[in-house]
């Protein structure tokens, strides 16, 4: 079981409840799509917040001085298909940059920050898109983790 801490910082989101209603489904459907099980109860942390603080994290820890959508803070280095840590780290996502997004790419709200979860948690356990390969497996595994939660393809 994945124990979701929920804060929401700033931004326009929905209430804690109708996050949580979303998050939790999209984290379990991740850890089903890689049968990942925890051991014990494993924690993960969702900020929701705005452009103004996202953008001063992915200046401070990436190097970036723009907003973006989503970052992810690893509890503790994994690479794809280790056991869960009892703690997983920390996804921090932006309104604005979520909001205008979905706007811009014709989705729903709700699927866009669905997969910006499913992208968070997959770097927190182990994933990432920095070569074309890692890329390629990557969106691979959002393609179907989000098609179980009925989610169309996001880079179709």
């Amino acid at each position: 079981m994945i124990d979701i801490d929920i804060a929401i910082e700033a931004g326009a989101w929905p209430a804690d409840d109708e996050l949580s209603a979303l998050a939790a489904p999209t984290v379990e459907a991740v850890l089903a799509e890689l049968d990942l099980k925890p051991v014990n109860a494993a924690e993960l942390s969702l900020l929701f917040t705005d452009d103004a603080h996202i953008a001063v994290l992915n200046r401070d820890w990436r190097s970036k001085d723009k907003a973006t959508n989503v970052l992810s803070f690893p509890a503790f280095e994994l690479a794809p298909g280790d056991p869960l840590p009892a703690m997983l780290g920390d996804i921090v996502l932006a309104f604005e940059t979520i909001s205008s997004e979905a706007v811009l790419e014709e989705k729903p709200f709700e699927h866009h920050l669905r997969h910006l979860i499913v992208h968070g948690m997959l770097h927190l356990l182990g994933y990432d898109h920095e070569t074309d390969e890692e890329a390629e497996e990557m969106e691979a595994l959002e393609r179907r983790i989000l098609a179980g939660l009925a989610i169309p393809d996001p880079y179709g």
